[in-house]
Formats: C-alpha cells, structure tokens, sequence
C-alpha cells in the first residue's frame, strides 16, 4: 500500500479523547505510521473545537462521551465552521442514536471500540482521500 505521505499532501489531524492515555497512544501511532502529519490533541469538545479554530485540521478523530462538550455537540459546532470538516468517530457506544446523530452531522468513519489499528489507519487514508484536490 502506498504511505499517505508519498500519496498526497499529509493532512493534520485532531484527536479528542478524555482519555489521556489513549489520546497520546493514538497521536504517537498515527505519527509513526503517518510520519507527515501533524496532530493535536484535547481531552474534550471545547478544547477540540478551540483547537479547531486555530489550526483547522483536516480530520478529526474523536470519541462522543466526553466531559465538558461532547463529541457530538463539537462536531455540529466544527461543521458550523468548516461544512466539509472530516470526522472519524470513535465509541464504545453501539448504540444506533448515537450513530444516527453523528449521520445527520457527517462523518468519514465510525469505528467501535477497542480501536483495531489498521481499520483507525485504513479510516485516515480514506478521509485523506476526499480531501479536496485543491488542498493535495
């Protein structure tokens, strides 16, 4: 398979997850599988959409239940900036209301936890893919 960096620009990416733990797991993996990225990372909604306004990353890789924001109140405040804004989400819910409210939002991904990491890495490429081509 070809790298995403040899493939097209390398995107940056957002990870919000209040587990610091997996946070900084999922940003070092990333890294080392995507060398070219940038990532940023925030343990909540809020942080996430801040961190949204000042670097507007490409993807964003979150999880819903947060504290502070959830992952679905940030997504709809992310879209109300960015429309085209792409969102890998990332839940231990399988519950079909969460995945409906994150349909009617928009989204790339939708994967269940525990993360398989070749389907998180697989779900980045796929995002990477659509970016449009101006941005490539």
């Amino acid at each position: 398979m070809e790298s995403l960096s040899s493939s097209i620009t390398a995107p940056s990416l957002l990870i919000v997850e209040d587990d610091r733990a997996i946070c900084e797991m999922l940003g070092t993996v990333i890294h080392r599988k995507f060398r070219d990225v940038t990532i940023y990372l925030a343990e909540n909604g809020r942080v996430g959409v801040d961190l949204f306004k000042e670097h507007t990353p490409e993807i964003i890789i979150t999880d819903i239940n947060m504290p502070v924001m959830d992952g679905i109140e940030m997504a709809a405040e992310i879209k109300s900036i960015k429309v085209d804004a792409r969102f890998i989400v990332m839940t231990a819910y399988s519950d079909k209301a969460y995945f409906e409210k994150f349909s009617e939002i928009g989204f790339c991904e939708y994967l269940l936890k525990p993360i398989v990491l070749s389907t998180m890495f697989a779900a980045i490429e796929k995002c990477s893919a659509e970016i449009p081509a101006e941005r490539q």
